[in-house]
Parts: C-alpha cells; structure tokens; sequence
C-alpha cells in the first residue's frame, strides 16, 4: 500500500472570556497590554503552535488558535496576564470546531458584543491577525476564516440597521453625563487617557458642550495634543493631574493603566464630582466612594443602558444572522473541500501510477505505438475520473470521513499524517 504523507491541522479553538460571565475586575486580570500580547505570541511561536491570533479590549480578551489540547491556549493566556487557571475556570469558555468559528462571526460582526452592534471589534481581530502573520503565525484556515469574517461585517454593517443610531460606550458616557449632571454648560470637563474610547468619548462631548470646558490629560502628551488640535481643546501636563482634578467636575478616565491611577489621596474635593470610568482594568480606586460627594460609574454600568435605538437595533438581528450563516457556509464548504484535497491528490497520483505502468507495459508491446497521443487520452480520462469522485465529495449528502477510507481501500493507498 502506498504512503502519501500530509500535514495534520491541530484543533481549532476559541478561548477566553467576555463581559457576560466576568466582571470588569476579572477582565482586568486577563487583559493583555501590547508587551504582554506580544511575549504570548512569541512563546506560542516558541511552542511550535501552528496559528494562533489574540484580542483583547475591554469587554473581552481571547485566543483564538490550533492546539492539540485547549489548555496550551488557556496556559498561554495565564501566563501572560494577571489571571490564574482558577480564574479561567470560573467565567471563561472554550469553544471547539464549528462552535469556535460560529463564535468568532458573531464577534466579529457585533453580534456578541456589550452593545449590540457595536463594530469596534472588527478592528481589533484585524490588528490581531496583522500582528500574528508578522510572526508568522497563520495558516491558510486562519486567513480564510479571517477574511470571511471581516467580509460577513462589512455586508452586515451595508445591508442592515443593526449598526444605526450613535450607541456605543463613549456615546452612553455622553449620555450619562448630561442626565445626571446639572447646568452641564457650566462645569469643567478632565478626560483623563486617549486610547479609542477616549478619543471617541471626547469628540461626543465636543459636539454638546463648549471647547473650553474640556480638559485632556495624557501621560503621552504628544498624543494629547494630537487630539487637542483636531477637537480645539485644551492639554495640560501629566504632572497637572492632581491640581486640574481639584477644578474638574466631571472626570473622565480612559486609560491603559494596568493599575488605578486615581485615588481619594490625590481628591481634594470642595464640591460635586462625577468619575467615570472607561478602563479595563479599572483605573479608579473604590475608596474614591468614601469621599462625600464623589460618584463613581463604571463602564459596565453604562453598557447596559438601553434605550430605543436598541430596541430598534434587535430587529435587525435575524438579517444579520442570515448573512452569518451564507458566508459562514462558504467558509465550511472551503474547509471540506480542503479536508479531501490531499485525498484527491493521492487518487490522481495512484492513477499515474497506474497508468504510467500500462503505458510501460505496451510500449513493449507495439512497435508503432503512439505514445503522445496515449499520454493525452490517459491524462483526460484520470482527470474526469478525480472531478467525480471530487463531486461526490463535496456533495452536501457525503460522509466525507466514510468515502475517503472507501477510495482509499478500493485503489490500495493511505494518506499519512506526519
């Protein structure tokens, strides 16, 4: 019987955790910096994982990857964050197969985030995805996959409602503020941090308020200042913080701190404040509370506002599920298609095989045979016989598994992993 050797794809699966089961101070446990996502992707390398991609903003941190086993995934994730396997295992999960692909479409396209519709994440898959095949660290699954997810958000967000109406986590810290904070055109605004969220919360409070209200701090000041010429605002120093908390009446805190950088130590509060916190993991201590007057809301809290564009956004679901699933079963019948490829490989060359024989055998034969022309009909009729076997493969019908061991027992050859 004749070996032909092929690659074996490892598993594929989904791990991590979301808004739905962990809180934002376990989320901050296993959220992963730029450093610390990319010493994963370095030991994943290290550790001979064939593709793997990593995401991780403020409603989520997951890995998405071929492994033998979940847990090389999981360990990875442990060992590059603040988590422990004891926190993994309380409000984290584990998708496989089919499971973890539907899983990364709904992701992808809003569909499983905090605020629905809300297409931040499509952004953050392809950052992961750039920053994995700069290692080297995909595969053509991945890729493929990839791709059909980021084709099925755009369609979703050209073809439906569900991204209508301005509601969003910046957009609901907005919202908040005006409804709680009396005489608004009145009182001092410090944005603390301009990651996405803080420059997004900012251009919204630019559009209601006036200019010279807000205040932008960033420990990059250069990147404060960016921001601050497009949006006409003003910028202090990093070291002003302390003195601009003391003026401010609203703070908005947006940071990528992997610690609180605010505390009662450094209020010193004679009136009112308003602190909204935006950061994963948070970055405004609790004992902020203890102070009178102070209110402290944190981004979990203004997730889960509803209101009518919402409701309005839910009835464009079933559409969007629709375009998930006629892109999602493009995607599926590639990957059958792949799975018999190197079956249909080793069919056609079991046939040369065969056929280069009988050609041997009766160029002995006949004297005045006509070995171009026999080589020409003998290449038409194997390529015939692999496109039907190749039909019947694809056919939604097949038990692909079954029928490659029937061709592969029927003309005496076995596909080999290595």
């Amino acid at each position: 019987m004749e070996n032909i050797k092929i690659s074996k794809p490892t598993t594929f699966y989904a791990v991590g955790l979301s808004y739905k089961k962990a809180d934002a101070e376990m989320r901050g446990k296993f959220n992963l910096d730029a450093i610390a996502k990319a010493n994963l992707l370095e030991q994943a390398k290290c550790e001979g994982i064939e593709a793997l991609i990593v995401t991780s903003t403020c409603n989520r941190t997951e890995i998405y990857g071929f492994a033998q086993h979940p847990f090389q995934l999981i360990k990875l994730l442990c060992e590059n964050s603040h988590g422990t396997v004891e926190d993994f295992q309380k409000v984290a999960y584990v998708y496989k197969s089919l499971e973890a692909v539907n899983h990364m479409f709904r992701v992808g396209t809003g569909l499983d985030s905090q605020i629905l519709g809300d297409f931040e994440i499509i952004s953050q898959i392809k950052m992961a995805f750039n920053e994995s095949k700069e290692r080297h660290l995909v595969n053509n699954y991945m890729e493929r996959l990839v791709n059909s997810v980021i084709q099925t958000s755009k369609k979703i967000k050209n073809e439906t409602e569900i991204s209508s109406g301005a509601t969003s986590v910046s957009f609901a810290s907005v919202q908040y503020i005006f409804k709680n904070v009396e005489d608004i055109a009145h009182k001092n605004i410090l944005l603390f941090g301009t990651g996405k969220i803080g420059r997004n919360t900012c251009e919204n409070l630019v559009k209601h308020t006036k200019h010279e209200q807000i205040t932008l701090i960033n420990r990059t000041k250069d990147k404060a200042e960016k921001l601050a010429k497009k949006l006409n605002v003003i910028v202090k120093d990093y070291a002003d913080l302390q003195l601009e908390l003391q003026k401010a009446d609203v703070v908005v805190v947006a940071t990528g701190a992997q610690n609180p950088t605010i505390d009662k130590a450094i209020l010193n509060l004679k009136k009112p404040m308003l602190i909204l916190d935006l950061s994963i993991p948070k970055n405004v201590n609790e004992n902020v509370t203890n102070l009178e007057g102070v209110t402290l809301v944190h981004m979990d809290h203004l997730s889960q506002m509803t209101d009518e564009t919402l409701e309005n956004r839910k009835l464009h679901i079933p559409a969007a599920e629709a375009i998930i699933e006629e892109i999602k079963e493009e995607f599926l019948s590639w990957t059958k298609q792949r799975k018999f490829a190197p079956t249909i490989f080793a069919l056609k060359e079991k046939l040369n095989s065969i056929k280069d024989s009988e050609l041997k055998t009766q160029r002995k034969k006949f004297s005045n045979f006509d070995e171009e022309q026999a080589e020409i009909i003998s290449a038409k009729i194997i390529q015939k016989i692999t496109n039907h076997f190749a039909s019947h493969l694809k056919d939604d019908t097949t038990m692909v598994d079954e029928s490659i061991q029937w061709i592969e027992k029927v003309f005496q050859f076995e596909t080999i992993v290595k």
